[in-house]
């Protein structure tokens, strides 16, 4: 029979720490070009973390490890590629094919290349198996969701 730690406590802050928790934070390292009226994955294609191991970068989505409530963030950052009258859309996405509830947010206003960022925040809950994907979208005109900026990030919360 094999064990894992499930808490630890640090015995000199008190601080406790759940290190077999899925928990990540991703971003792309390059700008991820989009056409107009298109919702398409966005390439998140490197880990700052990735504990358990959850977030799969070669396919720019995390995988449930095990079932719970999971809590998503994701901050996309505009860059300008032919005009400025780009309007920016994001969402989470789950299983690749249904909009997760609370994702979706649009920034309508004027946009400014590499200073205009949409955040998105919101819990789901997950099978093991289960995927969620960035998407990002362009309306107007097309542009780029920068890179090293461009983020998406999540933990198990319950």
């Amino acid at each position: 029979m094999t064990f894992f730690d499930g808490l630890s406590v640090d015995n000199a802050t008190g601080i406790v720490d759940q290190p077999r928790l899925p928990r990540f934070k991703a971003f792309r390292n390059y700008d991820n070009d989009v056409a107009v009226d298109s919702w398409t994955r966005i390439g998140i294609n490197n880990t700052d973390y990735n504990d358990q191991g959850a977030f799969d970068a070669g396919n720019n989505r995390f995988v449930a490890p095990v079932a719970g409530t999971y809590l998503f963030g994701a901050t996309l950052l505009y860059k300008i590629n032919s005009s400025t009258n780009a309007r920016m859309r994001g969402r989470l996405v789950l299983n690749g094919a249904t909009e997760i509830r609370g994702s979706r947010g649009e920034i309508s206003g004027a946009h400014a290349s590499e200073a205009t960022a949409l955040r998105l925040q919101t819990m789901v809950p997950l099978t093991a198996g289960d995927t969620v994907e960035l998407q990002g979208y362009f309306r107007v005109a097309d542009g780029y969701f920068a890179a090293d900026h461009t983020s998406f990030w999540g933990c198990k919360v319950g």
